[in-house]
């Protein structure tokens, strides 16, 4: 008889678990969009020739209020376009706000607001526990408005730092996550947002049960109490050995992979590379120009120095007057925004 009410009870539990995840998805659902994205990208042909050529891109985002939509880095690195598809069918163009790229995190503005839009917020991801139910929706493989559940399995953290451009917070998850999921909401089981899928681990290619995604706190943070524009391009950061084979007269430099057109570094007449190549273990896009101080501050990957430069980043929207000293086919230039 035990075993029976203890069975009945189970049933009930997964029962009254499927009722209000189910109420929770229609509730909040509609404020997950998908984006689409076109960019132009470096590819090295046979004959190990490289050329540029277009490349759609596809992920997904949320909106926190009518015009403004959060989603990954890495779905918005580069466009030259974003299009925004809505669960109604409606398509809007966007821009980019910023981004964060080591955290995986960027804040998207379309150029005319949805109306009655669906939003959501933001919850607090340091109250999640290892073990908390958890849910994701995106759009994996185009499929719009997808929902996979499971739990919070750990957190991986380097917040200690001060400036933000090295600073990161994921947590983890073994809710299915897929292409197309990247930057869509992962929501507690009170339908806020507590996390934006980032990425997976996978030796197959597939979703093998180690997904991550942002914490909400950080991105609360970053993109919502910060100025700091985008400047428009794909960056490298140099360490000491690959700037002394790319013959840098200084420690570090930024290397300049691709640059969109309509942009602040674009409008500047900033360079992006031709090349594919392997330098170290890492394949980069070579050929490109490479900066090596903002407004007289030297490039470094040192905390005090990406600190300075953070704090600049953030006068760039008040104060748009800034130079730029960047090493270009040997010969070292200044640029100015006026």
């Amino acid at each position: 008889m035990k075993k029976i009410v203890l069975f009945a009870l189970v049933l009930s539990s997964i029962n009254f678990y499927a009722q209000d995840l189910s109420t929770l998805y229609e509730q909040v659902s509609p404020a997950v969009v998908v984006i689409f994205t076109s960019e132009k990208t470096i590819v090295t042909e046979k004959n190990n020739t490289s050329k540029m050529v277009s490349q759609e891109g596809l992920g997904s985002g949320f909106m926190i209020s009518d015009r403004l939509i959060v989603t990954a880095a890495h779905v918005v690195t580069v466009p030259e376009k974003i299009n925004v598809l809505f669960p109604d069918g409606d398509i809007i163009t966007a821009k980019i706000v910023t981004i964060y790229k080591s955290a995986d995190i960027a804040l998207i503005k379309l150029f005319r607001p949805r109306i009655n839009p669906v939003t959501v917020n933001f919850g607090n991801s340091d109250e999640l526990k290892i073990g908390e139910r958890i849910f994701v929706i995106g759009a994996p493989f185009g499929l719009n408005a997808s929902l996979s559940s499971g739990y919070v399995s750990s957190f991986r953290t380097n917040d200690q730092d001060q400036n933000p451009f090295t600073t990161t917070e994921f947590i983890q998850t073994d809710a299915a996550i897929n292409t197309g999921n990247s930057g869509g909401p992962m929501f507690n089981m009170r339908g806020e947002v507590v996390g934006i899928v980032s990425h997976i681990l996978t030796k197959s290619g597939g979703f093998e049960g180690i997904g991550y995604a942002s914490s909400s706190n950080l991105a609360a943070r970053l993109l919502l109490n910060n100025n700091m524009p985008w400047l428009g391009a794909d960056m490298y950061s140099l360490n000491e050995k690959e700037s002394q084979l790319l013959n840098l007269p200084q420690k570090h430099g930024l290397l300049i992979q691709r640059v969109v057109s309509e942009s602040i570094f674009g409008n500047m007449g900033i360079r992006g590379g031709d090349t594919e190549a392997i330098l170290g273990t890492n394949k980069l896009i070579l050929g490109g120009d490479i900066i090596l101080e903002f407004n007289n501050i030297t490039f470094n990957l040192d905390d005090t120095t990406l600190v300075k430069l953070a704090e600049f980043a953030n006068t760039i929207t008040t104060n748009p007057k800034f130079t730029l000293t960047i090493l270009r086919k040997g010969e070292i230039i200044k640029l100015n925004n006026k």
